[in-house]
C-alpha cells in the first residue's frame, strides 16, 4: 500500500488548513505503522506557479508549510517528505503523459472553469494541463492510494483513465506500468468558517486577522480572537437543530466538535442553555490546550531555514529513488531512446 497525497504551499496557515488536510496526513501516519504503508507526502510548488505569484512569497511559504507539517506531527523520519521542485520526475512525466491525456478530457475539468473565471484565454498553459500533473505525481510513485475530497475526485478520475488508456496503448496486457489508484475518503472535515462571518469560509485573504485562527497564534491572541469573535445574543440550543439559521453558533461549536472530538449533540448536552460568555471561554481554553504545543514547535521551526531545507533534501532524495524506475519505464514504453 502506497499512498501519496499534496498540499499546495500557502502563507498564513490557520485552523482551516489544519483541520482539512494536515490533521488527516498525521492520522494516516499514525495508521502506516499498523497498515505497513508507504507515505509519500508532498508541496506542490510546480502546480503553485500555474497562477500569478510572488517568486519569494512561494520559497518562504513552502518552508513554512514543511515546518507546519512537522510541528502538527509529520515525522521526515516515516513519512517521505518533499517538494515537487527537487524531483524533476514530477514534470517530465507530466509531459510525457501529455501524449495520452486528451482535449477533450481536460475540457470537462471543471476546476480549470473555476480558477480560470470568465477570460480563460488569459489563464496559462499551466493551469489547463494541472490536472495532468496531479496524474503524474501519483502515477509516478505508483500509488495505490490517494486521499480525495470532493472537489478532488474528478482528477482522481483522470489520472486513472490516462494510467488506463497508457497501459492500454503502450503495454502488454500481462505487464502494465501504471497502477490504477484508488481514492481514500478522508473523515469529513469540519467546514471552517470566520470568525467574524458565520456565512464565509476561514480564509488567509481575509483582511482582518480576526477573522482566523492562526497556527501562529500564541495563547492570548487564541483567547483574545474567541472571545471577540461574532455571535448572537441568543443562549446555545440544547439540540443541533437549534443551531440552524445560527451560523456564527454553528461555526464555533463546530470548531469545538472537531478539536475535541466530541459530537455536537453532546457539546450542546452541556453548554446548551449557557450563553457565549460560559462557551467562549471553554472554546478557547481548547484551542490553547490542542495549539500552543504545535504553535510552539512551529516558530521554532520556522526560524531554522537550514534545517528546513534539509529535511526537503532528505526527502526529495527517497523521492528520486522511487521515482526513477517508473519514470524509465514510461521513457522505454514510449519507444523514447535515452
Amino acid at each position: 500500500m502506497r499512498i501519496v497525497s499534496g498540499i499546495q504551499p500557502t502563507g498564513n496557515l490557520h485552523l482551516g488548513n489544519y483541520l482539512g488536510a494536515i490533521r488527516n496526513w498525521v492520522a494516516m501516519q499514525e495508521d502506516a505503522g499498523r497498515t505497513g504503508a508507504e507515505l509519500f507526502f508532498f508541496l506542490a510548488d510546480l502546480h503553485a506557479i500555474s497562477v500569478a505569484h510572488s517568486p519569494a512569497e512561494l520559497a518562504a511559504n513552502t518552508r513554512e508549510m514543511v515546518a507546519a507539517l512537522v510541528a502538527c506531527g509529520i515525522d521526515p523520519e516515516r513519512s517521505v517528505l518533499f517538494n515537487q521542485a527537487q524531483v524533476p520526475a514530477h514534470a517530465e512525466l507530466q509531459w510525457l503523459l501529455n501524449g495520452t491525456a486528451r482535449i477533450g478530457w481536460l475540457n470537462r475539468m471543471t476546476q480549470f472553469k473555476d480558477k480560470a473565471g470568465k477570460n480563460r484565454d488569459s489563464a496559462s498553459v499551466a493551469l489547463y494541463t494541472y490536472p495532468v500533473l496531479m496524474a503524474a505525481d501519483v502515477l509516478l510513485y505508483n500509488a495505490t492510494h490517494v486521499p480525495v475530497g470532493d472537489d478532488q475526485k474528478q482528477h482522481l478520475e483522470l489520472a486513472r483513465d490516462l494510467a488506463q488508456k497508457f497501459n492500454n496503448d503502450f503495454c502488454s496486457a500481462d505487464k502494465p506500468l501504471f497502477t490504477l489508484p484508488e481514492p481514500i475518503i478522508p473523515p469529513e472535515a469540519a467546514r471552517i468558517m470566520s470568525l467574524r462571518d458565520g456565512t464565509s469560509k476561514m480564509s488567509k485573504s481575509d483582511p482582518s486577522d480576526m477573522s482566523r485562527i492562526n497556527l501562529t497564534d500564541d495563547a492570548d491572541a487564541l483567547m483574545n480572537k474567541v472571545k471577540k469573535a461574532k455571535t448572537d445574543p441568543e443562549p446555545l440550543p440544547s439540540e443541533a437543530a437549534g443551531l440552524e439559521g445560527r451560523p456564527e453558533a454553528k461555526n464555533l461549536v463546530g470548531i469545538y466538535a472537531a478539536m475535541s472530538g466530541q459530537t455536537v449533540a453532546q457539546i450542546l448536552s452541556d453548554f446548551g442553555g449557557k450563553g457565549f460568555g460560559t462557551f467562549k471561554p471553554a472554546l478557547g481554553e481548547l484551542l490553547v490546550e490542542k495549539l500552543a504545543p504545535i504553535n510552539q514547535r512551529f516558530s521554532t521551526l520556522r526560524q531554522d531555514r537550514e534545517a528546513l531545507d534539509a529535511i526537503l533534501r532528505k526527502g526529495a532524495e527517497k523521492a528520486r529513488a522511487a521515482a526513477a524506475p517508473t519514470l524509465a519505464a514510461t521513457y522505454d514504453a514510449l519507444g523514447l531512446v535515452r
